[in-house]
């Protein structure tokens, strides 16, 4: 396992990193994600070695770090993976793997589950995207590391090959029993990869839970936005009911702050149902085809424009009058308006 407590990181005068504490199982994969320059590859770097942090502790099973302190890269343990891949364009993918090592064992074993067994004799050059991302992997973990740091793996790849290879990834990382922290741009894979997922904002952690959790509760509007497409709609709170009355009607709602009697409930897309109507509260204003489903904005009577997510087969036009509804039996979540 890896903790790290109380870490900041500092670029001259300029705090990219402030008092960030989190703990990580053997086996855990945490998906550090948040907007360009919130801190995410900084983290990877500092945990590396590769750069002086100002305050806090990083402590591994085998060595702990701190401002006084320093861990040698090489003395960590660690095995990295960027989204480059980083191979040798002279050597062959086995030889690319084995670097270094005593035997081709390990490295066989890796290929062989990442399905590049046939490739192990080919040069680098002659290997498609996701073929090199995975013999970079392949040769992370064929050296045995305590700790896996991923940096974007999969931003220079095509789309159609992200989702399949994510998944591989991740069932090697767990097969290896390595503990990973994995940083992103793509909200999609963090939800989807991770067993934990830190949202991060100026350097600071928003919120640290499950992919779920981050979801569907979130501690508060920037990482409702972040995490997916977010509406907001203003009402008002009962916390004698514990209920939020807005022109949807009642919502119950989560409590996971000081609510004030004004709020605004969040309501994602899908929590939403439209449904033609000359007397409804609403009227499209555009609509765009998603493949599976169909992207409607609305205006309200209030004037507040909300985001719906429905069939694809739902054909309504530009103007229409439409009534909506929220169609999700959990509980909602409501934030002061500030």
């Amino acid at each position: 396992m890896i903790e790290v407590t109380n870490l900041s990181i500092n670029y001259g005068d300029n705090t990219v990193v402030d008092n960030l504490s989190f703990s990580l199982a053997q086996k855990e994969i945490l998906m550090l994600v948040g907007p360009t320059g919130c801190g995410k590859s900084t983290i990877l770097k500092a945990i590396a070695g590769l750069l002086p942090i100002e305050s806090g502790e990083i402590k591994h099973q085998s060595w702990t770090a701190t401002a006084k302190k320093h861990v040698a890269p090489e003395k960590r343990k660690l095995g990295m993976v960027f989204q480059d891949f980083a191979l040798f364009p002279h050597l062959t993918v086995i030889e690319n793997v084995s670097f270094r090592l005593k035997s081709h064992e390990k490295a066989e074993h890796w290929l062989a589950v990442l399905g590049l067994s046939n490739f192990k004799h080919v040069k680098p050059n002659q290997l498609s995207g996701g073929q090199k991302q995975r013999v970079a992997l392949a040769r992370t973990l064929a050296h045995e590391p305590a700790l896996v740091l991923l940096d974007e793996p999969l931003s220079s790849l095509d789309a159609a090959l992200k989702d399949e290879l994510r998944w591989q990834i991740r069932s090697a990382l767990k097969e290896a029993g390595v503990p990973a922290i994995w940083v992103t741009h793509d909200q999609e894979e963090a939800l989807s990869i991770g067993d934990k997922v830190g949202v991060l904002l100026n350097g600071k952690l928003e919120q640290l839970a499950p992919p779920h959790e981050c979801y569907t509760t979130p501690v508060n509007k920037f990482v409702a936005r972040f995490l997916g497409d977010a509406n907001f709609i203003q009402g008002e709170y009962s916390s004698t009911e514990g209920v939020v009355t807005s022109i949807m009607g009642k919502s119950v709602i989560h409590i996971h702050e000081n609510l004030e009697d004004n709020v605004e409930l969040l309501v994602r897309p899908e929590d939403l149902n439209l449904q033609a109507n000359d007397k409804g509260i609403g009227k499209i204003i555009w609509s765009r085809y998603e493949g599976k489903s169909r992207l409607f904005l609305v205006e309200l009577a209030t004037g507040e424009q909300l985001r719906v997510r429905e069939s694809n087969t739902l054909q309504l036009q530009t103007g229409q009058s439409v009534s909506i509804a929220i169609n999700t039996a959990s509980k909602l979540n409501a934030y002061n308006i500030r």
